[in-house]
């Protein structure tokens, strides 16, 4: 009988050191990140990729390196949503081309370029204190509407079509979405940031709308949304040079302007590495 017994226990030990589920557990995280330069980190050394100014250092690789995975980085500095199925800049494969259906995580970064964001950012600056200049806000809110607040809504459908098409592409994937984050702080720091208090919070409202809109979307699809504006709040363009995630208009790192530095793809990298977890 303890013969038996013991046989029997060994031939569960063996079926369970050869189930398939076993097996993939041992193998590392397929990884796929897609998106624009707030992923790719332009100017961040080491480059890898010159077209798209793709950075080593940037969040899908630190996030690869905590969870343990094997990374595939396709993120494109410029990167637009229609850019996930052509070709950008004419020679760059399209974005969507990484997915597999072994694909085990994707991470999305899109809709800043998509909004014209960044254009509208850098036509807020003013080098002299009001009444010198003119307010952006008041140039994009003129006639009543607001014209980044409507770019923003015609984006959510493509935006949410996207992520239908990626869930097809690799079914199997853990989709997450980044957002953007904290640029700059309530009422700014002018001159230091050359532009003007209500332009400031009119631009970091239009980021949280566009934020707001990804993580309706990414609830809609079945993605799952991570937050990278609350942990960023004190690390603005502002933030002492020691403590600061985001470059201004003038960059202090080797960093694009309005972009995440090497510090700010580390603290964003952990943050996904941990709601991948």
């Amino acid at each position: 009988m303890r013969r038996g017994v013991l046989f029997a226990v060994g031939a569960l030990v063996a079926g369970l050191v050869s189930s398939p589920g076993v097996a993939q557990a041992d193998e590392a995280l397929e990884y796929v990140a897609l998106g624009d330069s707030s992923a790719a980190g332009p100017l961040i050394p080491p480059q890898i990729d010159v077209p798209c100014l793709r950075s080593a250092l940037n969040y899908p690789h630190v996030a690869a390196e905590e969870l343990g995975a094997r990374l595939t980085d396709v993120t494109c500095s410029g990167a637009v949503i229609p850019d996930f199925s052509g070709k950008q800049f004419g020679i760059k494969p399209p974005q969507y081309d990484a997915l597999k259906p072994t694909t085990d995580l994707v991470t999305v970064a899109i809709g800043g370029n998509d909004t014209g964001l960044v254009s509208a950012a850098l036509s807020c600056i003013n080098l002299l204190p009001p009444p010198a200049g003119a307010s952006c806000k008041e140039r994009f809110t003129a006639g009543g509407t607001d014209q980044l607040a409507a770019r923003i809504a015609a984006t959510a459908a493509p935006f949410g079509q996207a992520l239908d098409r990626i869930r097809q592409l690799a079914p199997n994937a853990r989709i997450l979405v980044t957002g953007y984050g904290t640029y700059i702080r309530p009422n700014g720091c002018y001159p230091q940031i050359p532009v003007w208090p209500v332009d400031a919070n009119y631009l970091q409202a239009t980021i949280d709308r566009l934020n707001t809109m990804l993580a309706e979307q990414s609830a809609a699809h079945g993605a799952q949304y991570v937050d990278l504006r609350t942990p960023s709040i004190g690390h603005d363009a502002c933030a002492p040079i020691t403590s600061r995630w985001l470059e201004g208009l003038i960059p202090t790192s080797a960093a694009a302007p309005l972009h995440p530095s090497a510090r700010g793809m580390a603290a964003f990298g952990q943050l996904v590495a941990a709601a991948a977890h």
